[in-house]
């Protein structure tokens, strides 16, 4: 059972957005402070990553725990009503981020992550903050190909 009416709800719903979500921004507002470069929502690029960033050959995704069931995350729970509607919609969603990942794998385009459990926390801790935006920039020099943040 829900435990706000349909009106409710829907309004909820209603109120998400798949581009140019809060965290993205925040994100790309970091990046670009620090002087990088991205080109976003990029329709080139399998699965229009949030933020790509061409001179790195990296796509980002600004992934929403709840979503794309961020395994072990407090925010990935299972909603209490329509259970088998969720089921279905979060397997698709989790079946379309396997095929994006290994389109990009194939294309040797680097993939990165980026939980919004950790845009709560970097919001939340300057020192996080400094520290997760310091593995984001290593990692467009490192070799491998996919890291989850």
């Amino acid at each position: 059972m829900d435990i706000k009416s349909p009106e409710e709800r829907s309004k909820n719903m209603a109120a998400i957005h798949s581009k140019n979500t809060k965290p993205e921004i925040y994100l790309r507002k970091l990046l670009f402070a620090k002087g990088y470069r991205y080109g976003v929502n990029s329709k080139s690029v399998p699965g229009h990553p949030d933020i790509y960033m061409k001179k790195y050959n990296t796509a980002i995704f600004v992934h929403g725990c709840f979503w794309h069931r961020h395994e072990g995350c407090k925010y990935a729970y299972m909603p209490k009503s329509k259970i088998e509607f969720w089921q279905k919609k979060f397997s698709a969603n989790v079946n379309r981020d396997k095929i994006v990942r290994k389109e990009l794998q194939e294309l040797k385009i680097k993939q990165l992550i980026i939980w919004e459990c950790t845009i709560k926390e970097m919001k939340k801790d300057e020192i996080y903050r400094d520290k997760i935006v310091g593995q984001i920039i290593d990692f467009f020099g490192e070799l491998d190909y996919f890291r989850e943040i």
